[in-house]
């Protein structure tokens, strides 16, 4: 059997995983295999992150579009209720954006919710 030399293919497969822990701190960002296992974590809560970052913006959303609520003595699920009967399909970003920036305009929105459950 004939000698193989991974030179060239090895040293690109290293340095690969270098320039992605490139900005670590200490050998995680020198050495490769304490690099290779940073690299391998940081690429899993990366992936695990996303998802809940998903969660986590809803739940914001949720909680400002509950406090705005109650300012019009309703809660987060009377209003959502209401809303729903009425077809007012605002989606939970755009009414907890509005809650922030445009108050008149959620009371507004409120307004309505209140007519549709009075």
């Amino acid at each position: 059997m004939t000698r193989v030399k991974r030179g060239n293919v090895a040293r690109k497969r290293r340095n690969k995983i270098l320039k992605l822990a490139k900005g670590f701190r200490g050998s995680h960002s020198t050495l490769f295999r304490t690099a290779n296992q940073q690299v391998m974590k940081a690429l899993r809560s990366a992936y695990r992150d996303r998802k809940k970052k998903k969660r986590d913006f809803r739940r914001l959303w949720i909680t400002r579009i509950n406090a705005a609520a109650r300012q019009h003595g309703l809660s987060y699920s009377q209003l959502m209720g209401s809303l729903k009967k009425a077809n007012i399909q605002l989606n939970r970003k755009m009414l907890a954006q509005l809650a922030v920036l445009d108050p008149a305009g959620f009371s507004k929105v409120a307004e309505l919710a209140i007519q549709v459950k009075g």
